[in-house]
């Protein structure tokens, strides 16, 4: 009596795996890698739910091929490779305590960063290390407009922007606002001048041969609109000035103030791990 009633509760699990499995993945297959299946229900959680059949369609077949070539690349990991090479233990413990490592630090650090930094720090870096701080292109300080060929006041804006009559500056920009498509004013900090050619759609140098004067002017049969740079300054070359510098040197000293850190902790934990005898040394 108490094996057949062994079997019964045996045959019922049985059933109720086999019931709760169909339950969990009762939906269309899409895909499949030898045992293992992909489901419809899984795919359209990774497929936007206001995307278009067309793009539906090419994020469901990255996703297949994706999920697909994980599963390839397991089946044929555990054919060639001998049990050896299976074995990453090791390497999942090296990354284990790597990552522990990286998350205490990251919490060390942040508890106690002085992210405090003064002008007179970011000078004394700047005079320090000027070497590195040598310009790789040019930088300007410019005012930049795109406007149709046709825009009422074009002529008129296009001449204010190269005035340095503070009230001709302030009908330019008020004038653009309302007729430029894209308008902006740098004049009062530095800028790239890689960043200034992506607005003309080209690369720098190609953008400087337009340059005349102190204008940047481009435009050509095929556009109805009309690009120009007014360039209030520009350094071509040399050590860059310290203002365009700044995010840089900020970067540069709350990384060393990082490292200082994190090699104050590494040698705070040695020394109390020493004196504690945790650490013992033969």
């Amino acid at each position: 009596m108490r094996r057949f009633l062994s079997l019964i509760l045996a045959l019922a699990a049985l059933c109720s795996c086999n019931t709760i499995s169909s339950i969990v993945h009762d939906d269309e297959v899409v895909a499949k890698v030898g045992k293992h299946k992909l489901y419809k229900s899984e795919l359209a959680d990774y497929i936007p739910e206001f995307a278009s059949p067309d793009d539906s369609a090419n994020l469901a077949m990255q996703y297949i091929n994706s999920w697909a070539t994980e599963l390839l690349y397991m089946d044929v990991a555990s054919q060639q490779l001998s049990k050896a090479e299976m074995d990453v233990t090791a390497e999942l413990e090296d990354y284990r305590k790597s990552l522990l490592k990286y998350r205490y630090e990251q919490r060390y650090v942040n508890d106690r960063l002085d992210t405090l930094i003064t002008q007179q720090q970011i000078q004394k870096y700047y005079t320090d290390n000027k070497h590195i701080f040598e310009l790789e292109r040019p930088i300007m300080k410019v005012r930049f407009i795109d406007i149709m060929k046709g825009a009422q006041n074009k002529d008129l804006i296009l001449k204010k922007m190269g005035s340095q009559d503070y009230e001709d500056i302030g009908l330019a920009d008020s004038l653009a606002r309302s007729a430029a498509l894209r308008y902006w004013d740098c004049s009062d900090q530095w800028v790239d001048a890689v960043v200034l050619a992506k607005e003309f759609g080209m690369d720098y140098e190609s953008m400087l041969k337009h340059l005349k004067g102190d204008f940047i002017i481009v435009e050509s049969d095929d556009r109805p609109d009309l690009m120009a740079a007014y360039i209030c300054e520009m350094q071509i070359a040399g050590v860059a000035p310290v203002e365009y510098c700044e995010d840089k040197i900020r970067n540069y000293i709350l990384s060393a103030r990082k490292h200082q850190l994190i090699a104050g902790l590494e040698q705070d934990l040695l020394t109390d791990a020493l004196s504690h005898k945790n650490l013992v040394i033969y």
